[in-house]
């Protein structure tokens, strides 16, 4: 089980809470996922449970220690949820590792829902062949015959039936009833009202055997048809699992030879840190790694979307899951089961599957008390019909089908049935009608599926989107700022200019050099200022660090050594170089360590920024030497990004630690207004920021009232529904923050939604809400476009399920009879009932197209 801090960046003083994931059966609609849930939340100890319908699975959060997951799983299994603890097993991914094959346990879902389909299909066409009169008894006689009806009847709820029978008593039973339980109540009143009418002819009641056959057929049916949905919706995420590579070629003696060594073939899961394994062309590479021996293209597109081949050459890392396509390698492993990428992935995935968008919480609530509702609704609608409806429309009957007609054309079209339809007869078609046409398995649906099919979608293109509060900020958004250096910048920054003070005119700076001439201490000259601030960057990894040091290496300069290091972030590092203290930083670096400079010298520095020039100053031995100018490019797709995001209706910000005419002069290439710059901002202080910008408010786009998710240890928590009412009267912007995943951590974290270029850190993982895998701007767009397109599918599901049931279950009460003469009988509502479930669950499938299309 994965230990993980209650919030990203948790105050020393939260418990460490961590996750258990348990494996739930059994769960048919909302009001199970509500019962599994409130099942959960009572066992002492856990702090919050999350279900998902659509995967099977229950996300427990505890104190450590605090809860047993093998009790957790008997009490569910207990009342009537099979369910089974994941646990870490050291396989390519801990917490997935124990599922059944995916595969295999998709052909048995194929076969056992083919085998439904067929049972579904007879049920109808025999009991149709009671609504089609004497056309079924020129072919087969039987089919008219009352008794045949019976007999298929009992066969019907004895067989398919019977798992929805015992189901529906066993939710009552434990005081959970769901939508089995309606079914079951309605299916069974049908049976037994039709077995009381053939059995004593003397009441004079009709037989309706049909009914509950007919509402059993499209049950299985609608079942089939959403179990191939459902399947459907999670092939990406299966085809995700299905990359995790099983074998790997353990060399055993890689002294003694590399690639040519013989190799034994083991388990992916028993591969070790450091081991060293050989990958053929062809070959899935295992685990994570750093090739050591030989050159190859590796296909990289489970993992970046990408379908271009990359160059691998000796030092370059490669990734577990990924194809080996040309040449025969030999890798040394650096991460191995569930730390590899791709594990990583896998449960970033499945985890944000089982996280709900807070629109949700409604239909959850909803549906808790959905199944009461439905059966007081039942209750009412006989009572009304029995008691005052029968005696105020006398001429109410129920044909076969979904219509009403009078009792004159009823006895015309079925001779056979003379006899009025009972008061009692017509009082409980109806509210069985009521019974069955409710489905709260379309609320419960309407959430899981589009996030399982959204984020799986996601991760093929290589975007991985943390779950549905993600989505439903994402839609909120109004602002997206990008970090400057390393997002909106390659991050690999070249040396353009370096000035000697001396050359920078006369006046003071020949004063300055002619006096440290006469000192025994001579001003370096061009190459000898880039070896000086070579040596002094050597003890940091700031991309400037970077690229003073590669311009020795173009220069071919000897790097003195250097010692005695210092760095403060955001303003420069000082170390000791051949006994001679040397600092680079900005100015504000040298004034705190006394050192002046010529109006001149800062005016030259003035010039380059104002090219997008980033300047280092260069002190030695307390005099200003130099200055050193640095230029990063901008990546290819950074204006088309900015450009897009405006014309989407988001305003579009700058935030760098640079100052600010650099700021200005990269905002000024990407077309970003300079009001919108935020300059001079240290790593430390950019959370707060971000922090001033949500208190800001948006300009002119009212009040999105919405504030950070309750885990920010910044802001002051708040429930997750009072995301939609906001406490304090200041509008809030909702922000989206853009960045590399190392420095600007804390900025991830503040922001509403934090989008982390991957750049291979670990970090990004952690602390942002959406990681792009392709390390490639053009994807924050397709990012916060197939977050919209998601959550916009969430909001029609939802919309969906709660008007059909708002609509289906006054038709079934009869409301529409007294104004156009139309009631709905019992297998009519059942087949609303499967088709609004299989509605859903397609309306999210259709987000594949459309996103296809976009």
């Amino acid at each position: 089980m994965q230990l993980v801090p209650k919030t990203k960046l948790a105050p020393e003083l939260d418990p460490i809470l961590e996750k258990i994931i348990l494996d739930v059966g059994g769960m048919k609609c909302a009001g199970c996922v509500n019962a599994v849930e409130r099942q959960l939340t009572q066992h002492p100890g856990v702090k919050s449970a999350c279900v998902n319908l659509a995967t099977e699975v229950a996300v427990v959060e505890s104190e450590v220690g605090a809860v047993d997951a093998d009790a957790l799983a008997e009490r569910l299994t207990g009342v009537g949820f099979p369910t089974q603890p994941r646990k870490a097993s050291g396989t390519v991914t801990g917490e997935i590792s124990t599922l059944p094959d995916p595969a295999e346990r998709q052909r048995r879902e194929m076969r056992s829902s083919f085998r439904q389909l067929a049972i579904a299909a007879m049920l109808l066409i025999l009991s149709g062949s009671g609504h089609f009169g004497n056309l079924g008894s020129s072919v087969l006689p039987v089919l008219n015959n009352i008794w045949f009806h019976c007999g298929l009847a009992t066969v019907a709820l004895l067989i398919p039936g019977r798992p929805i029978l015992v189901d529906g008593w066993l939710g009552w039973r434990r005081n959970a009833p769901n939508m089995n339980t309606l079914v079951g109540l309605g299916t069974l009143t049908a049976y037994i009202a039709s077995l009381v009418a053939l059995l004593f002819p003397q009441l004079g009641w009709e037989c309706f055997f049909d009914e509950p056959v007919m509402m059993l057929g499209f049950i299985l049916l609608g079942r089939t048809l959403e179990q191939q949905a459902r399947g459907r919706a999670a092939a990406a995420f299966r085809k995700l699992l299905a990359l995790q590579p099983q074998v790997a070629r353990l060399i055993a003696n890689p002294e003694k030879g590399g690639v040519g060594s013989s190799s034994v073939e083991i388990p992916a899961e028993q591969v070790r840190v450091g081991e060293w394994l050989q990958v053929l062309p062809g070959d899935k590479i295992p685990v994570d790694g750093e090739l050591m021996v030989g050159q190859t293209t590796v296909d990289e597109s489970m993992l970046t979307g990408e379908a271009v081949p990359v160059i691998k050459q000796p030092g370059d890392t490669v990734t577990g899951g990924t194809l080996n396509q040309s040449g025969a390698i030999a890798i040394q492993a650096t991460r191995i089961g569930s730390d590899t990428t791709l594990a990583q992935i896998v449960t970033l995935v499945e985890a944000a599957q089982t996280r709900k968008a807070p629109v949700q919480k409604l239909a959850d609530t909803v549906a808790g008390y959905f199944t009461y509702g439905v059966l007081t609704a039942s209750i009412l609608t006989f009572v009304f019909w029995y008691f005052f409806g029968t005696h105020i429309w006398t001429d109410i009957t129920m044909s076969g089908g979904m219509e009403m007609m009078s009792h004159a054309s009823h006895n015309a079209r079925h001779s056979s049935l003379s006899t009025p339809q009972s008061p009692l007869l017509i009082s409980l078609k109806l509210a069985i009608a009521v019974m069955v046409v409710a489905c709260p398995c379309a609320l419960g649906l309407a959430t899981p599926t589009a996030i399982l099919v959204g984020t799986a979608m996601g991760a093929e293109r290589g975007l991985l989107i943390k779950g549905g509060d993600v989505l439903e900020r994402v839609h909120q958004l109004d602002t997206v700022v990008f970090d400057k250096t390393g997002t909106l910048t390659t991050g690999n920054p070249i040396v353009t200019d370096c000035l000697l003070i001396e050359e920078m005119g006369t006046g003071e700076e020949a004063e300055e050099q002619e006096k440290n001439n006469n000192a025994q201490c001579p001003m370096p000259n061009a190459q000898s200022l880039i070896q000086l601030a070579a040596a002094v960057e050597s003890g940091t990894h700031h991309p400037l660090a970077k690229a003073i040091q590669q311009e020795a290496q173009r220069q071919q300069l000897s790097i003195p050594e250097a010692v005695d290091f210092h760095t403060e972030a955001g303003l420069g590092v000082s170390a000791v170089v051949e006994g001679t203290v040397v600092l680079l930083g900005n100015w504000d670096w040298l004034s705190w360590h006394g050192i002046s400079s010529s109006e001149t010298a800062q005016q030259v520095a003035q010039d380059l920024a104002t090219d997008g020039k980033t300047v280092v100053c260069v002190a030695v031995a307390g005099t200003l030497a130099g200055l050193i100018a640095v230029s990063d490019t901008l990546r290819p797709d950074a204006r088309s990004t900015v450009d897009k995001l405006r014309q989407m209706g988001l305003r579009v910000m700058l935030l760098s630690g640079d100052r600010k005419e650099v700021a200005s002069a990269i905002a000024k290439q990407l077309g970003i207004d300079s009001v919108d710059v935020i300059a001079g901002v240290p790593p430390a202080k950019k959370a707060a920021a971000i922090q001033s910008l949500q208190l800001e408010g948006t300009r002119g786009q009212g009040d999105k009232g919405t504030k950070k998710d309750p885990n920010s240890p910044l802001l002051t928590p708040h429930s997750a529904l009072s995301t939609q009412h906001s406490a304090l009267p200041t509008p809030h912007s909702v922000v989206a923050m853009v960045g590399d995943g190392i420095n600007d951590a804390p900025a991830l974290s503040q922001a509403d939604v934090g989008i982390a270029l991957h750049s291979g850190t670990d970090v990004a993982m952690e602390t942002a809400e959406i990681i792009l895998m392709r390390d490639r701007l053009n994807d924050v767009v397709e990012s916060i476009q197939l977050s919209r397109a998601t959550f916009n599918k969430i909001r029609q599901n939802l919309f969906w399920a709660f008007a059909y049931n708002t609509v289906g279950i006054p038709l079934a009460a009869g409301v529409l009879f007294p104004s156009l003469g139309f009631v709905l009988n019992p297998s009519g509502a059942a087949a609303l009932m499967a088709f609004s479930s299989v509605s859903v669950v397609t309306n999210s499938i259709l987000l594949r197209r459309l996103a296809h299309h976009s």
